[in-house]
């Protein structure tokens, strides 16, 4: 008994409200160089579904999306504690529509408009949506941008959610809005084909006029992109995280933006 006791007191140290905890959060914030911090942080919030069937065996899923919502709150909360001026969350892929609308999908809607609609109350953020939101049903469309609208002259963040995004489609919306736009002004394809630069597609993206990501946070331990802002983030540095997105830390953020300090950015130079 006694025995445990001693271990269950240590595991009480190293949690969130611990003094161990504390203080390495504590020495991992102020080892950070607050003049390389990245100026956008994307993250592919992983592992909620994984989540709920470990930690909620026999409940909805959407005790899983609800887990994980709560957490992309903090996240945006230590981005605005640390100064990071532009934040990208993927919350729902072109992909997760094949979903079962009953049993997941239309849950995981729900906490997404509740979520967009929480950040974008708070004055210190914009909130944005990046993604088709023709693929939505309308009631959900409109919701959401009703929030985008309501936070429209908020100063501060900038949350980006990505909401029925694909990389594909994003590129896709972008070519036929740059073909849409050029043909306005009398651009003959032919003229088109000769000329287009880079910088023209990126005008037409969903993020344009926003800093590509500098530091692109996947959780759950997948190593891949799956899509994810894949123009903007050709030179974003990658961090993956076991943890399943619920149960990541501000110590596991922490870790990642050290190892952001601690890489040579050469912009394939």
């Amino acid at each position: 008994m006694a025995r445990r006791d001693m271990v269950n007191r240590a595991i009480d140290r190293l949690s969130p409200e611990g003094l161990i905890y504390t203080t390495y959060q504590n020495r991992l914030r102020g080892a950070l160089d607050p003049r390389s911090l990245p100026r956008h942080v994307a993250v592919l919030a992983d592992g909620n579904r994984r989540w709920a069937r470990l930690n909620a065996p026999g409940r909805p899923l959407e005790v899983g999306y609800q887990a994980g919502a709560a957490k992309l709150c903090d996240f945006v909360g230590w981005c605005d504690e640390i100064g990071i001026g532009t934040v990208t969350l993927w919350v729902l892929s072109t992909e997760n529509l094949q979903r079962s609308a009953d049993d997941e999908l239309n849950p995981l809607m729900e906490v997404i408009t509740r979520l967009t609609d929480d950040l974008a109350a708070v004055p210190g953020h914009r909130v944005m949506i990046v993604g088709d939101l023709d693929l939505l049903p309308a009631t959900i469309a409109e919701r959401l941008r009703s929030a985008e609208r309501s936070s429209a002259g908020h100063s501060g963040t900038q949350v980006n959610m990505a909401v029925a995004y694909g990389g594909r489609h994003e590129l896709r919306d972008a070519v036929r809005s740059l073909l849409a736009a050029e043909a306005q002004r009398g651009t003959t394809l032919e003229e088109l084909a000769r000329t287009l630069e880079v910088d023209q597609i990126s005008e037409h993206l969903y993020t344009r006029g926003q800093p590509d990501p500098d530091l692109l946070i996947r959780t759950s331990g997948e190593q891949r992109l799956s899509g994810f802002l894949p123009w903007q983030s050709a030179h974003s540095e990658l961090y993956f995280c076991e943890a399943l997105w619920p149960d990541f830390r501000k110590i596991d953020f922490l870790r990642a933006l050290r190892s952001y300090q601690q890489r040579e950015r050469r912009f394939g130079k």
